[in-house]
């Protein structure tokens, strides 16, 4: 049975609708294996009204397949979502002490669309406070630990999202990104992940702030699954306009017509100056591209945007400040006014960093945004000549749990020298700030045997571009692999 756990949720739902498996016994089937396995993980961290209200949609979903019917192309798949994710009945808490114990309010958007495609959402995954850390811990539901490596972490903030998908304990998984959230878990955990275009999926739902109309900047929604088909599957079910939107827009993401690696140009991307990357990790990307030339793709190490790397991290952390300022509570809000007059220019500090994100004058964010708006045409222009750009999510594989405080004070160990943790935001904000799609794949293992992830960068609304490409190099070297010892 172990087998069916693993499988992609396009697979999973071909055998509910064929009556090879029933919805009842598929989401038996995951409670049963999160009994098992999750409390050594902890990536499960709510669960459903005590599961009443997902064994009887189960129910219904397998009376309604007996009479002929089908709600979605989801019909009777177990999922679980992040948990910032809004869904009725469900604390939603970022991981914030303040917000546990309070009753769920509406359901996110997103998931109302996963849930009305036939998904049984089960559960919600575990996060970091705000969302804000590549490891997945909280006062409130406590640390996840990645299946691979229990004394590592599984990435954030869609840490639990990854570690249940890796380890087989549900179907497919809804996270959210704005610094490599749903990318930097996927790699982690070996999965995958989709980073959309900024907008395609809407945000209404997923915030910290209950009736939050207005989408965050650089912030998406996307999903996690286990083979690129999945995530293509669940890109049409929560993609789309909404709200006034929806009444004059509709969403018309072109399919890829590239079957074969030969019909694609690749640029990749390795060196990035001051960031460090592992050298197992760099390695397993540069035996991508040399099978990607040897089976007749045109490929080039040298092709880059006409992006200085300087510039555009440091307009990526600007507008990203920018947003982690608007979430501040109102005692932070007074703290950053009364320091903000005295902020020294070179104090680059986290404490001062989101001080300027929340008292800037609105003169320098429209500055900002108009630099980022001119970064957005150079990498149009640059994807008129290639068709993806392939380069790291991060720069090293998953690295040991540290909860040391402050964040910046914390280092990253890469091929045994110390580096700064704040470093490594610059792979996910190189496409973040530019509101590129990309996708985190699979490539394989490092010398550890942990999982090794590569970002798959497309044009703007050519999600389906890069997904096609993650499912024929999945075809071509492998795909998803089960971690070892979640067998039943």
């Amino acid at each position: 049975m172990s087998e069916l756990a693993f499988k992609p949720a396009t697979a999973l739902c071909d055998d509910l609708a064929e009556g090879r498996v029933g919805c009842v016994d598929l989401l038996e089937h995951y409670l049963a294996r999160t009994a098992r396995y999750d409390e050594a993980l902890n990536a499960i961290v709510v669960r459903d009204l005590d599961l009443d209200r997902a064994r009887k949609q189960a129910a219904e979903a397998d009376a309604a397949l007996a009479r002929g019917e089908r709600w979605g192309p989801l019909h009777g798949l177990p999922m679980t979502v992040k948990e910032s994710y809004g869904v009725a009945g469900l604390p939603t808490t970022w991981g914030m002490e303040h917000l546990a114990g309070q009753p769920g309010g509406e359901t996110a958007v997103a998931v109302e669309r996963l849930q009305a495609a036939g998904a049984v959402v089960f559960g919600k995954t575990n996060v970091p406070v705000l969302l804000g850390d590549w490891q997945s811990y909280n006062s409130i539901y406590g640390q996840t630990n990645n299946p691979w490596d229990v004394a590592r972490t599984p990435g954030g903030s869609s840490g639990g999202s990854a570690a249940a998908l890796a380890a087989g304990l549900t179907g497919l998984e809804a996270g959210s990104d704005i610094g490599g959230s749903i990318r930097v878990p996927a790699a982690f955990c070996g999965v995958y992940g989709l980073k959309p275009t900024w907008g395609v999926i809407p945000l209404r739902g997923h915030t910290p702030v209950p009736g939050m109309l207005t989408p965050a900047d650089i912030a998406v929604v996307g999903p996690l699954a286990r083979s690129a088909d999945d995530l293509d599957l669940a890109l049409g079910v929560m993609a789309g306009a909404d709200g006034p939107e929806a009444d004059g827009w509709q969403l018309a993401l072109p399919a890829e017509p590239r079957q074969r690696f030969s019909d694609f140009r690749v640029a990749v991307w390795l060196d990035a100056g001051q960031v460090p990357l592992q050298a197992g990790v760099g390695a397993a990307i540069q035996q991508v591209a040399d099978r990607l030339a040897s089976l007749g793709a045109s490929v080039s190490d040298q092709a880059r945007p006409d992006v200085d790397p300087a510039e555009a991290w440091q307009l990526y952390v600007n507008l990203l400040y920018y947003v982690l300022g608007s979430r501040q509570p109102p005692d932070r809000v007074a703290e950053a006014a009364a320091r903000y007059p005295a902020l020294r220019v070179n104090d680059v500090s986290d404490e001062a960093m989101m001080d300027r994100g929340m008292m800037r004058p609105h003169r320098e964010w429209l500055g900002d945004n108009e630099a980022r708006n001119r970064l957005r045409w150079r990498w149009q222009a640059f994807f008129a000549d290639w068709d993806l750009l392939l380069c790291p999510v991060f720069g090293t594989t998953a690295f040991p749990h540290d909860h040391s405080e402050p964040n910046e004070s914390r280092q990253l160990l890469i091929d045994g020298e110390a580096h700064g943790y704040s470093e490594q935001l610059f792979w996910p904000g190189l496409t973040g700030v530019s509101y590129l799609p990309s996708v985190s794949a699979p490539i394989g293992h490092d010398a550890d045997g942990l999982p090794i992830g590569m970002q798959i960068v497309a044009p703007a609304y050519h999600e389906r571009r890069a997904i096609q490409f993650a499912r024929l190099l999945a075809d071509e070297i492998g795909g998803f692999t089960p971690p070892p010892g979640y067998a039943d």
